[in-house]
Parts: C-alpha cells; sequence; structure tokens
C-alpha cells in the first residue's frame, strides 16, 4: 500500500510542481488572444469554459489504454509502476502540454502543421499521410473492441454488425457536428464518469483489505510469463502507452488548443489531463494485481481468458462494485473508446482540411473530407482485431517520439532548456527502434541484435540533433 500512495502522491507533485517549471519553460501570455476567439468559426473553433475542456481532453486522449494497457502492462511486473509514475511525469504530460500550446501559438494547427514549421516540409508530408492512417486505425480499432463488448452485454440478441454500424453512425455525428453540440455536451459527463469508476475501484480496494503489491528493488524485474519472447525493454513501454506516453494525444491536444480561451489554463487541461490519466492507470494496475493476489495470478486468470482484459475489468468491477456498479464500469470501459474513436475521425478531418487549406465552415466540405476516412476504417475493420492492435501500438509510440523530436527542435530554436524533451526524445527513439527489431509482429530477431540496433539508431539521431545544434550556433540561426 505505501508504493501506491507513494506513486498517488509523486503524480500529484507533478502536476504541482513539475508542471510550472514546464510553463516557465515555454513562457504563456496571458494577455494573448487565443484562436478560439481570432479563428472563431462555430464549427471547430468553439471558446469553451477550462474545466469542459480538461474532461473533453481526458476522456478524447483515455480511451481503453490506461485500463487495458495498464491491465496488460503489469503482467510484466511491478516495473509498470515506475514507468506510469515516472513516464508520465516527464514524458506524455509535457509532450501533451507542448503539442497543445504550440498549436495555440500558432492559431490552432494540426500536428503535422506543427511539426512541418518546425522540422521541415519532407518531415511535414510524412507525418500528413502517418498520422491520418494512425487516426483511421484507432476510429477501426475502437469500433471493433466497443461492438463486441456491446454483442456480449445482449447476449447476442444485437450482433457486432449491427453495433458497428450503430457507432459509426455516432461517429459521422460526432466528426460533423459543431465541437459543442455533441462533444462538448456529453463527454464531460463520460470523462466524470470515468474518473469516478477509477476512484471507486481505488476505495473499494483499500476498503477490502487486499493485499496491495509493494515494490522493491529484487521484484523490478521482468516477470512475463514468455520473458524471452517478451523483453521488459522495449515491451513494457509499448504495452503501456496512453497511461504513460501516447502520440494519439498529440493529435487531440490541438482540438482542445482550438477552444481554450486563455493560455494559462493549458497547464491545467493539457499537463493535468495526462496526470489524470496516470492515475487511472496506476490504479487499474495495482487492482488488477491486488484482486487476483499476485502477478501470477493475474497472468493465470489472463491466460485462462484468453488474454482479455476486458474479461478481467468485468471481474474486478463486478466483484468491488456490485452489479450496479459493475454495469456502470463497464459502460465506462465501453464509452472510453467510442469517445476516442469518434474525436480521431474529426482529429483526421482537421489534418486534411489543414493539408489542403480547406474551410471547414460549410457542411458538404465535412462531408467530403469525412467520407473517404470512414470508408477506409471500413475497409481496415476486416483485418484481424490483434493485428491492428500490435501495430497501432507502435505506431502510436512512433508519432510520440516525432512529436517529442519537434518540440525539442523549437524548444533548441527559440533558446529554452530544451533538455526536458531531448532525454525523453532519446528514450522514446530507443524504445521504438528496438521494439520493431525483436517484437513478433516486426523482425523478430534477438534482444541483442535489438539492442544494439536500437543503440546505434538513437546515438545516430543523437549525433544528427549535436551536429544541428553546433550549426545553428555557427550560423547564428
Amino acid at each position: 500500500m505505501i508504493t501506491f500512495f507513494i506513486s498517488i502522491a509523486l503524480l500529484f507533485a507533478g502536476y504541482f510542481l513539475y508542471s510550472k517549471f514546464v510553463e516557465r519553460i515555454f513562457v504563456i501570455r496571458a494577455d494573448r488572444k487565443t484562436p478560439a476567439y481570432t479563428h472563431t468559426d462555430g464549427i471547430d473553433y468553439v471558446p469553451m469554459s477550462w474545466y469542459r475542456i480538461f474532461l473533453i481532453q481526458f476522456l478524447n486522449i483515455a480511451g481503453l489504454g490506461p485500463i487495458f494497457g495498464a491491465i496488460m502492462g503489469a503482467v510484466y511486473g511491478h516495473a509498470a509502476f515506475l514507468w506510469i509514475v515516472f513516464g508520465t511525469i516527464f514524458g506524455g504530460a509535457v509532450h501533451d502540454y507542448f503539442s497543445g500550446m504550440l498549436s495555440i501559438r500558432n492559431n490552432g494547427m494540426s500536428l503535422p502543421e506543427i511539426v512541418g514549421k518546425y522540422m521541415g516540409t519532407g518531415f511535414k508530408q510524412f507525418m500528413r499521410a502517418f498520422t491520418v492512417l494512425l487516426m483511421v486505425l484507432v476510429g477501426a480499432v475502437f469500433v471493433a473492441g466497443p461492438s463486441k463488448l456491446l454483442a456480449n452485454m445482449t447476449q447476442g440478441y444485437i450482433g457486432v454488425t449491427v453495433w458497428s454500424i450503430i457507432i459509426f453512425v455516432y461517429y459521422i455525428g460526432a466528426t460533423l457536428l459543431p465541437i459543442d453540440r455533441l462533444i462538448g455536451r456529453i463527454y464531460p459527463f463520460f470523462g466524470f464518469a470515468m474518473l469516478f469508476m477509477a476512484l471507486g475501484i481505488a476505495v473499494s480496494m483499500i476498503w477490502n483489505g487486499v493485499t496491495i503489491p509493494e515494490m522493491s528493488f529484487s521484484n523490478i524485474h521482468n516477470m512475463h510469463p514468455e520473458a524471452g519472447k517478451y523483453p521488459l525493454f522495449p515491451m513494457l513501454f509499448i504495452s503501456i502507452a496512453c497511461g504513460a506516453i501516447s502520440g494519439f494525444h498529440a493529435t487531440q491536444s490541438p482540438m482542445m488548443a482550438r477552444c481554450l480561451k486563455n493560455e494559462r489554463h493549458g497547464r491545467r487541461v493539457f499537463y493535468g489531463a495526462m496526470i489524470a490519466e496516470g492515475i487511472v492507470a496506476l490504479i487499474w494496475a495495482t487492482a488488477a494485481i491486488s484482486f487476483f493476489g499476485s502477478v501470477n495470478g493475474l497472468q493465470d486468470f489472463l491466460r485462462e481468458n484468453g488474454n482479455n482484459a476486458a474479461v478481467v475489468v468485468n471481474e474486478i468491477a463486478h466483484s468491488w462494485l456490485g452489479k450496479l456498479g459493475g454495469l456502470l464500469a463497464i459502460i465506462g470501459v465501453i464509452a472510453a473508446p467510442i469517445t476516442s474513436g469518434d474525436t480521431a475521425f474529426r482529429s483526421a478531418r482537421l489534418i486534411l482540411a489543414d493539408f489542403i487549406s480547406y474551410n471547414q465552415k460549410s457542411i458538404n466540405n465535412r462531408i467530403m473530407l469525412s467520407a473517404p476516412l470512414f470508408i477506409a476504417a471500413l475497409g481496415i475493420l476486416q483485418i484481424n482485431f490483434d493485428i491492428i492492435w500490435r501495430y497501432f501500438a507502435w505506431s502510436n509510440q512512433t508519432l510520440a517520439t516525432a512529436t517529442l523530436w519537434t518540440v525539442t527542435v523549437y524548444l533548441a530554436k527559440a533558446g529554452k532548456l530544451y533538455w526536458i524533451t531531448l532525454l525523453p526524445s532519446l528514450f522514446m527513439t530507443m524504445v521504438i527502434s528496438t521494439y520493431i527489431m525483436v517484437a513478433p509482429e516486426g523482425f523478430g530477431l534477438s534482444s541483442n541484435i535489438g539492442y544494439t540496433v536500437g543503440t546505434v539508431c538513437t546515438l545516430g539521431v543523437l549525433t544528427i540533433f549535436i551536429r544541428w545544434i553546433q550549426k545553428s550556433k555557427h550560423y547564428g540561426t
């Protein structure tokens, strides 16, 4: 229990202390008009209160990540707690804050346009294609998962196909309607519900007197039952993404940047929402191990249930929260991915609109850009869900790495303390380059080869950055 409370305290300290340090490095301008006022269009640029935006941002970035990802990450053992806490404070929250604030400073630019401004045209074109593809993948992934859960809840009376169609119809409305009509009204409610659900699990865990795992030097090692096939590094850092750092968040922050009334609210919304997500991930990772008595107990249960994290959530929620609480928990698990999927499509529409400078005030224009996205998602849904998820996970962390490097270059160009994002950038570069070498869906090579390639890639990127810094100083740019 000591480990759990210390971890929670560290996450709060990250918000109240480190976020202020990050904010001072960025230098906010509270007297500067935000894009919500300078580009008001009643569709995507709509001024809203910061607490509504906080709940929307939280729900946008959360999805199933801080629940399912945390549970599957807990299979690796107690090291998951370290990644959730320190990954959130020094990686994910910093990543989310800068992606949102840079968008505000650049008239609500979407992520690829921000990347292009600081990293060059070639990288911008790559990021446009890569990000739109990732958003369509997110939309497809977050149709398949909830459809299966809803079909189970209705005991097969309403099949997966019907539920998929219903979710797609909702996606169309959320993508096309003004942001304050649908998203702005229902998201705050579901965001609050998800936080309340996590709090209920935490209170139940303590109230029921279960043995909450303690972390020590002796148990910070790979506990995965197939440790040789799934090395702690980099597998853990891909398994837990949204609960620590996730590139998907950088596509959502600009959407909220278009609605924020004042720059001084950026820390609460962007950094704060990520801290809240870290807390949710920490609660579920701890609950998963505590409920089954140990990491081994969790592993055994998952193995018996096809490694389905949804079954874990259902078991814990019904046991600790009762029938009503369990039902609410499952509804929350269903609502979370749906409300990330719709904003993924909306974000993809905005990225395409920025790319071709296509005004979005007309509903016809919005339909023209959105239709191909939905058609592509329907095609992707025909692929095996497990395959989609595995490639999405790596692509997501690759996007986070690209965003961190963009912020690092911005800080260096502005003469600011770029070390706060350089170190996370290097770490994530090592993660994604090693992962693609050793993962079963990658090249499936040995860990030694993967670590060697990852080290070479990381040092290579660092060398390029150092030479760029030296060249910039030489020419005074």
